[in-house]
């Protein structure tokens, strides 16, 4: 794994031996710079995970130059405890953190145990998502370039690293950069990097992200949302291997492998003219599928579990257990926003309980995933891409039959023939009653969930005393007199 690399910047007496010992102990670098500009400079070229400044420093001046160079290392700044108003100073001006000196190895370890590299991989539990890990493996053992699709939190970073980490390159860097976050006319230089004085505010020379992660991988994050002028650098870039920084005299050889992501349809921003058709298939030469997290069920109880885990530590909760109710209404959620909407919705869980253990009225479901059951959207799906129906005749309706599929109970109400042939409708649901569909829903509904009354009205999102109702009107009520009446958790 990367080498994690900390900068010292000026005299911080025995804070910097303080550094200099954890580091030692935890496989870090460390490397120091005497002057602000000494520091501007490293932090421009080299790739430093923490920044520890002197109180002494000329700080002003320092984040200064920090934020005109466009630099994002977070900055620790570290002194005696009686210069503790300089403190609150720096920390307005950017620093995330003031550390008295001499500095206790538990303050350093604390600020550091974020820094080092994290072994575990992707957390699931369904087979689709094992099948997709397995071909990510096979395809890290190359240098092919991966595009990687799906809905907007489905954990294509995550996919990112684990195929860096089963990569040749897993001992060098692993540098991302976000394409939505940067403005247009700051990603060239954020990309390629620049030379100083190439345009107004380059008061240093800069590596872009190419040289940064030279040797290792470069993830392209939302790479749809690149400028179409930009989108023609780095298709020469990808091919070449050869990047020009803005304000260069000559071009720079780069060595990397390049891992794409989006979230949106890539066919149609070629066809739209948004997207280069020639970097969409420089791009998609090995595409991976990241399904929704409603289409791999099967991951949202373990990814459950960690997130209570992580969330009831940074609580002070070191064992949550999560009731069998309320693992019963995170996986029958819809969940629109992925596994970064869970993680919240966990989060938020940890927050409001009063012991360690989650029960449903701590899961606080969004309004946009509330009561879309997977069921009910792939209906809703279906009936919004058919087209109305033209106006028919009225013709009698057959009685309904539940043992009729829909197609044939289309046919039986007259509208599906053609002399002797039976002709397949537009949508299954066209020539039906609500009441028919209605009562086919909820049927289904109980029998997949083996006659468990309090499971199917949590599907349907109904009440339990509404299923019972119903199941009496269709003469569907055999045993609802021993069985006691319970308000079921609706998901809507």
């Amino acid at each position: 794994m990367t080498q994690i690399c900390l900068l010292t910047v000026g005299d911080m007496g025995s804070g910097t031996s303080s550094i200099v010992k954890y580091a030692k102990e935890n496989n870090m670098k460390v490397m120091t710079a005497d002057t602000i500009e000494a520091a501007i400079s490293t932090l421009c070229n080299q790739r430093v995970e923490m920044t520890f400044a002197s109180v002494d420093l000329e700080l002003g001046k320092f984040f200064t130059l920090y934020n005109e160079s466009r630099l994002n290392t977070p900055v620790v700044v570290a002194g005696p405890a009686s210069k503790v108003k300089n403190a609150v100073a720096a920390i307005r001006m950017g620093a995330i953190e003031y550390l008295s000196t001499p500095i206790e190895e538990p303050l350093l370890a604390e600020l550091l145990k974020n820094l080092k590299p994290q072994q575990q991989g992707p957390i699931y539990g369904d087979e689709r998502t094992h099948s997709l890990l397995q071909a990510a493996k096979k395809f890290a053992a190359s240098n092919a370039t991966i595009l990687l699709r799906g809905e907007s939190g489905t954990g294509k970073e995550v996919f990112s690293k684990f195929v860096h980490a089963n990569s040749p390159r897993n001992n060098a860097a692993f540098v991302s950069i976000n394409c939505a976050a940067i403005p247009e006319n700051l990603l060239e230089s954020e990309l390629f990097g620049h030379e100083k004085g190439a345009f107004s505010g380059a008061v240093s020379r800069r590596l872009g992200k190419f040289q940064q992660a030279h040797g290792g991988t470069l993830l392209l994050d939302e790479i749809s949302e690149m400028d179409l002028g930009l989108q023609a650098k780095l298709l020469r870039a990808i091919q070449e291997r050869v990047i020009d920084p803005v304000g260069a005299t000559e071009p720079v050889e780069v060595d990397i492998r390049l891992i794409a992501t989006t979230n949106r349809d890539l066919e149609k921003e070629v066809e739209n003219g948004t997207f280069r058709e020639d970097l969409y298939f420089r791009l998609n030469v090995v595409a991976l599928e990241l399904p929704a997290l409603r289409e791999r069920p099967g991951d949202i109880l373990p990814l459950s579990r960690h997130f209570a885990q992580v969330y009831g530590a940074q609580n002070g909760i070191e064992q949550v257990t999560i009731s069998p109710e309320a693992e019963e209404k995170l996986r029958t959620c819809y969940w629109k926003g992925n596994v970064r909407e869970l993680e919240n919705t966990v989060h938020r869980a940890i927050l409001m309980m009063s012991d360690a253990t989650m029960r449903p009225e701590h899961i606080v479901i969004s309004a946009m995933s509330k009561g879309r059951t997977p069921q009910a959207a792939a209906l809703e799906a279906e009936m919004a891409e058919t087209p109305a129906p033209a106006p028919i005749a009225e013709a009698p309706k057959a009685p309904f039959n539940p043992n009729v599929g829909a197609a044939g109970a289309y046919a039986a109400a007259g509208s599906g023939y053609e002399g002797a042939k039976i002709t397949k409708p537009a949508n299954p649901m066209i020539g039906r009653s609500v009441q028919e569909v209605e009562k086919e829903l909820i049927l289904s509904t109980l029998d997949y969930c083996g006659g468990n009354r309090t499971h199917a009205a949590n599907i349907l999102g109904i009440s339990i005393r509404t299923l019972r109702n119903k199941l009496k009107e269709y003469g569907e009520d055999a045993g609802l007199d021993d069985e006691p009446e319970v308000q079921a958790q609706s998901i809507r």
